[in-house]
């Protein structure tokens, strides 16, 4: 697709009353699309950086308060042993990472965990455990702890594997507001990631809760040597879901040892900046999550990513077992971008 031509399909959106001054943005009447093609996204990927940026800096003003960020913490509550061999989680079975089999969390220490959180100004509370899908049983568990972080005043999500249509009912009805599944990358390189479940499996998760009424956070990993067609795939994918995801993580991949990926080449930062911003733009009433692999970026790379068009991070030094930036050093951070935590 043509530049000038795709500039007809997504036409940049007029600036709103306060545009600039971190008040409300007065929002884009018209729906967002789903029949997003690869080539057209491809066609984002390729602009000139500057024209890609100014693109997904005016979807996101037409959508959001540009000085507001969406503020998340996650929390393990069932750490290690999944029987999935996804290739980049040190949470595997099957690798030797270092990380040790433990059992669910007890109720009292999630909540104080929850507590924490809120005091730390955190909005959203994110509970994951290392499950291919939960047992009945520790359903039972899982809900009452939704149940006590509901009743703290955080939002509260979950990401606990594949789910059956029961099951999402269940933590619908304990109130649960997220549930996280993400599709890792695209639907051609995931088996070079994953063998112990499809890509169909995934969707069909997805299917489940939106049918049962929980919003949805689905996104993916970049970094894993996959190809720039594979992140086209990618967010191709998403934005073509019959309900874009209310949330859209974003990760950079963390390395970690004795893992598949451990050895494999960064990604190039301007290549992640891009990732953001054709998510921005395809999915324009979306929260994009900045999430895994904060710790390793610079402060520079986040700021491009906060300008083209992520509007939502994880808060908190550890995401489930991996490293993230300390609250202190995340506060400085938005302070001198002059970004604000969003209210609930």
């Amino acid at each position: 697709m043509k530049e000038a031509e795709h500039s007809r399909r997504t036409p940049s959106p007029q600036r709103g009353e306060g545009w600039g001054e971190g008040a409300p943005a007065t929002g884009n009447s018209d729906p967002p699309r789903h029949d997003w093609t690869r080539a057209e996204v491809r066609a984002l990927f390729d602009l000139p950086f500057p024209e890609l940026m100014f693109q997904a800096q005016s979807v996101h003003r037409a959508n959001f308060d540009p000085g507001a960020v969406q503020i998340s913490t996650l929390l393990s509550i069932k750490t290690g042993g999944c029987p999935e061999d996804c290739a980049y989680c040190p949470q595997s079975a099957s690798y030797d990472t270092g990380v040790r089999a433990d059992k669910l969390m007890a109720l009292d220490a999630v909540l104080a965990e929850a507590r924490a959180a809120k005091a730390g100004g955190a909005s959203r509370f994110c509970m994951g455990a290392a499950w291919r899908e939960p047992k009945d049983r520790d359903l039972d568990a899982v809900c009452a702890m939704v149940e006590g972080v509901k009743a703290l005043g955080l939002e509260t999500c979950a990401t606990l594997g594949m789910l059956t249509a029961g099951q999402a009912r269940r933590l619908k009805d304990s109130g649960l507001d997220f549930y996280n599944h993400n599709l890792d990358t695209s639907p051609e390189f995931y088996e070079k990631i994953i063998t112990t479940r499809t890509y169909r499996d995934r969707l069909e998760t997805l299917d489940r809760v939106r049918d049962a009424g929980i919003h949805v956070c689905c996104g993916g990993i970049v970094g894993m040597g996959e190809t720039r067609e594979d992140r086209v795939g990618m967010i191709a994918t998403l934005a073509s879901l019959p309900a874009h995801p209310e949330s859209v993580p974003i990760n950079m991949l963390v390395k970690v040892a004795g893992t598949p990926l451990a050895a494999e080449p960064t990604l190039e930062p301007l290549e992640f900046v891009r990732t953001i911003a054709a998510a921005r733009i395809t999915m324009p009433r979306s929260m994009v999550r900045l999430s895994a692999g904060r710790e390793d970026m610079s402060e520079e790379t986040q700021a491009l990513c906060f300008l083209a068009g992520a509007n939502s991070i994880f808060y908190g030094p550890k995401l489930l077992t991996t490293p993230n930036p300390g609250r202190d050093r995340d506060r400085e951070l938005m302070e001198r971008l002059g970004l604000s935590p969003m209210e609930p």
